[in-house]
């Protein structure tokens, strides 16, 4: 590039980065411009191609193949010092929108799927009917256009520029809650020592999806803050003061650098699995005494973490509502004492969760179990605790078939329906569970 006097270079942000890092990068003084695109380019690489490149316009642009490669263009400013790169604005000849699931545009600020416009739109895949149906739709807007609809998401910053969050096709579902794995890298980005980030969700060995963020950190500038657990407590505070809990990831994952394929994209398949060290917030410390050893044996289980230490605190470490549900019944099971879900979530840390066992099984002793009697029927029922955790489950998770039991039966001969009628309605009669129901008054079960 130097002997050539290179005036323009067009980069993916990741083949950049190699360029960046080229002893004699400081000697391209012919170098007038850098284009990047393909991928998102992270502020921290942007911030050095100002420094070490003071002379050299810096634009990043974004587009698909399907509307004639780029259809947003952003310039970086000499002075740019801002933890999110945009994409920019239309180019031309171009009109995006962002819409929500229901082809409406979204209020500015909110995540939406980009459609565009405009005369780079192709007509079609050839020989694809059906995906270019898919694809392809008429504008609602603009009489006579046709907008792509690219599957990539974005919002508008506040100047009106547009920031890029991932794929919709990697969006997830974890715990009913739809998260956009692209956003969450954008806010990891954003902190100081932060130099590229991404977020997957990863299946534990309990068969739950979790949150896993793959960062390479910035040099810590004498600072041992950049080192694995003092890295992980401080971006899991940057991100609580930024997003929902449920958007924090479980396991943070340090990285020299993203793997990459031959080609300079992502390599998601290469990204290493994280081990216990990665979801705890603590040092590992050993638990102490029957109770925390059977504790944690069952957090280890429930978690699917190979340890668990006494100062470790279940939720940090993965755990969530339902698993609380699950811990709560196996503390019953194993230990012999019931402890409301409150306490779960009141004291979340081993040692203490244990304390608070010990201290109800004190008091609990000897029990003898009264008389079954029966009891009036005009009133509701109280819920038993089975029934409670049942009824919180399908709180947390509305119009779930978790347990719908499907059952075909072929019959063979004639089919007296008087009497399947009459059958049905006896055994019904007898089992009081088939035609039970929650009446819940306010928001308690009762």
């Amino acid at each position: 590039m130097i002997s050539h006097r290179i005036t323009t270079a067009h980069f993916v942000p990741s083949m950049l980065v190699s360029f960046m890092e080229a002893k004699s990068v400081d000697r391209c003084t012919s170098l007038q411009r850098l284009v990047c695109s393909g991928e998102a380019l992270a502020a921290s690489l942007a911030h050095k191609v100002r420094r070490v490149l003071p002379w050299t316009g810096l634009h990043n642009l974004y587009g698909p193949t399907e509307a004639a490669i780029d259809v947003t263009a952003w310039n970086c400013p000499a002075d740019f010092d801002g933890s999110v790169v945009p994409i920019g604005r239309p180019i031309a000849n171009t009109r995006l929108y962002l819409l929500d699931g229901h082809g409406a545009p979204v209020p500015f600020g909110a995540v939406g799927e980009l459609y565009i416009g405009g005369a780079g739109v192709a007509r079609g895949y050839l020989n694809r009917p059906d995906l270019t149906a898919e694809r392809f739709i008429a504008s609602p807007f603009v009489e006579g256009d046709r907008l792509y609809r690219s599957g990539d998401l974005g919002r508008y910053l506040p100047d009106g520029n547009l920031e890029f969050l991932g794929r919709n096709d990697d969006q997830v579902k974890i715990r009913g809650f739809r998260i956009e794995p692209g956003e969450i890298a954008a806010r990891l980005c954003e902190h100081e020592l932060v130099g590229d980030a991404v977020v997957v969700a990863r299946q534990d060995r309990a068969g739950d999806q979790r949150l896993v963020a793959y960062v390479v950190a910035k040099p810590a500038h004498g600072s041992d803050e950049a080192d694995g657990a003092q890295l992980a407590a401080s971006l899991r505070a940057h991100l609580g003061g930024r997003l929902p809990d449920y958007m924090v990831p479980a396991a943070f994952v340090r990285l020299d650098g993203l793997p990459l394929t031959p080609n300079g994209k992502l390599d998601r398949q290469a990204l290493p699995a994280p081990d216990d060290d990665a979801y705890a917030r603590t040092a590992y410390e050993a638990p102490q005494g029957e109770v925390e050893t059977a504790l944690a044996e069952i957090w280890a289980e429930l978690l699917g973490v190979e340890r668990v230490g006494r100062n470790d605190n279940f939720f940090e470490l993965g755990g969530h509502s339902l698993l609380a549900v699950q811990l709560s019944s196996r503390l019953s099971l194993a230990v012999g004492v019931e402890l409301p879900l409150t306490r779960l979530f009141a004291t979340p840390v081993l040692c203490d969760l244990a304390a608070s066992i010990v201290e109800a099984l004190s008091r609990a002793g000897p029990q003898e179990l009264p008389a079954i009697a029966a009891v009036s029927r005009h009133e509701p029922l109280v819920l038993s605790f089975a029934q409670q955790r049942l009824w919180f489950l399908a709180q947390l998770d509305e119009g779930s078939t978790n347990y719908h039991i499907p059952l075909t039966l072929r019959l063979r001969g004639g089919l007296d329906r008087t009497a399947w009628q009459r059958s049905l309605d006896r055994f019904f009669a007898r089992h009081e569970a088939l035609r039970s129901v929650f009446v819940a008054p306010g928001q308690a079960p009762g």
